[in-house]
């Protein structure tokens, strides 16, 4: 019976901190809809609201790290010079990612891009605050303490394909996500959580993935003009749409659900591959030049 629970080195299975975790982040959930209801009814504006979700999950991975008897930078909020410079590398590379899918849809005459006449710095500015909450979030979320479990205990190759799949799905009810949308937007979507999952892998810190996340949809949303995972954003530009087809364009959903957006993603993670990862990262069992077992199930 103790085997059920403690693995060889005494410590709690991964399998019941994943659950600890769920059980607590629907716990926090649950408390987060009545409290934002409650504060914009006291009259706080909704932008003031977006860390709010960061916050919970957060304070969520700060409850379970502490059970374990580690710290809060243990799952990769270590704030150092290399956590910023990583982040900013990150956000680069979002941004030029998007700018490449983006060019060759335009190179199969998909799109047509002009200056928004209703563009703003005010607009560009706070996208950029924006998608830095929900990049924190949905990093913090599904890169952090959740998979970094996972990867202990069933590897990486499991953990991958589960989150992967947590993070497509996450994405089914959006606007846009139907036919031919659908399944090729749910492929980008999964591509994008693998790429994401080895930016973590790779140094051990969530600034990369959080920059990567953060890069690709400003430039996606507020930078281009297009929608980001089916949600319209105003940018600096505005994109016409030349009548090609949705798995060419992207469409309504937005250039995720471009073929080219699969094509990119397959690009970085071979990228993301070949990288030895950063120096002086911590070691993480099971990473993927390692292609070990599970350790500690």
């Amino acid at each position: 019976m103790k085997k059920l629970f403690f693995n060889d080195n005494q410590g709690l299975r991964n399998g019941w901190w994943i659950l600890i975790f769920v059980c607590l982040f629907l716990i926090s959930r649950a408390a987060y809809t009545p409290l934002s209801h409650g504060l914009k009814s006291a009259g706080v504006s909704a932008q003031w609201l977006e860390p709010l979700r960061f916050i919970f999950v957060l304070l969520v991975t700060w409850v379970c790290t502490r059970l374990r008897r580690e710290p809060l930078s243990s799952v990769g909020f270590r704030l150092d010079r290399r956590w910023w410079k990583e982040s900013a590398t990150g956000t680069l590379i979002g941004a030029a990612s998007m700018l490449v899918i983006v060019g060759l849809i335009w190179m199969a005459d998909g799109i047509r891009l002009q200056l928004d006449p209703l563009r703003s710095a005010s607009a560009l500015l706070y996208g950029l605050y924006l998608f830095t909450c929900v990049a924190l979030f949905e990093e913090t979320l599904f890169r952090g303490f959740l998979f970094q479990r996972m990867v202990d205990g069933v590897g990486v190759w499991a953990a991958q394909i589960l989150v992967a799949l947590l993070f497509a799905m996450g994405h089914w009810g959006n606007p846009g996500m139907s036919g031919a949308t659908e399944v090729v937007a749910t492929l980008d979507l999964g591509l994008g959580a693998v790429m994401l999952g080895l930016a973590w892998l790779r140094t051990g810190s969530l600034a990369l993935p959080i920059g990567l996340h953060l890069g690709w949809n400003w430039m996606q949303g507020n930078v281009l003009g297009f929608g980001v995972s089916g949600f319209d954003y105003a940018g600096w530009f505005k994109p016409t749409f030349l009548g090609r087809p949705q798995w060419v364009t992207g469409g309504e959903f937005g250039p995720e659900s471009s073929v080219f957006s699969v094509l990119v993603d397959v690009v970085v993670i071979l990228l993301l591959w070949r990288w030895k990862g950063s120096p002086g990262r911590p070691v993480i069992a099971n990473a993927p030049e390692t292609l070990g077992a599970p350790a500690t199930a």
